[in-house]
């Protein structure tokens, strides 16, 4: 398995080999906030096709709650493994970790991940990685299926922290 950031050629088999739901092609705006340098996508490959991606948001999550806490702390957002068959063999992981090591790369040590509540298989690799749990926020946004329709979500999260240390870098894929 390879880890790299994302290129503007990998948007089209991002799509296609983990398609966004909904009207608008998520990769598509997930490549641009990456190409305008608000995040870096990485995206995970095995035998030439995506099976992972996830993106580090470097301005950090973006709930108030979360700030006032955690103003300084970059976010890893996004985390997603196509076919589903791939959970529990590393490859989250090794998304999770080559995100940690960029973040050390800029000279940053903290480190946070949003997780649903009702999500506790997330919650556990995160504890078996190293991340606390900190705030409990509402991540609220809105998303236009595939008729059109905007739908507004909120989901009841834990904003969990992990504090990262310059020897783990050596340690990252």
């Amino acid at each position: 398995m390879q880890i790299r950031e994302c290129r503007e050629a990998d948007v089209a088999l991002l799509q296609e080999h983990m398609p966004s739901p909904g009207a608008a092609c998520d990769h598509a705006s997930r490549f641009l906030r990456h190409r305008e340098g608000e995040t870096t996508l990485l995206v995970a490959w095995r035998d030439g096709l995506p099976v992972g991606s996830c993106d580090v948001i470097w301005e950090g999550c973006q709930a108030p709650e979360v700030r006032a806490v955690h103003p300084d702390c970059s976010e890893i957002s996004g985390l997603g493994l196509w076919p589903e068959t791939l959970r529990t063999q590393g490859v989250g992981t090794a998304l999770i970790q080559a995100a940690e090591g960029l973040v050390l790369a800029r000279g940053r040590v903290k480190v946070g991940v949003g997780v649903e509540k009702n999500n506790p298989r997330t919650q556990d690799l995160y504890k078996r990685l190293g991340y606390r749990d900190s705030t409990p926020y509402l991540d609220c946004g809105s998303y236009e299926d595939s008729a059109g329709l905007i739908h507004r979500v909120a989901d009841a999260c834990t904003f969990m922290v992990k504090l990262l240390q310059p020897a783990e870098a050596a340690q990252q894929p």
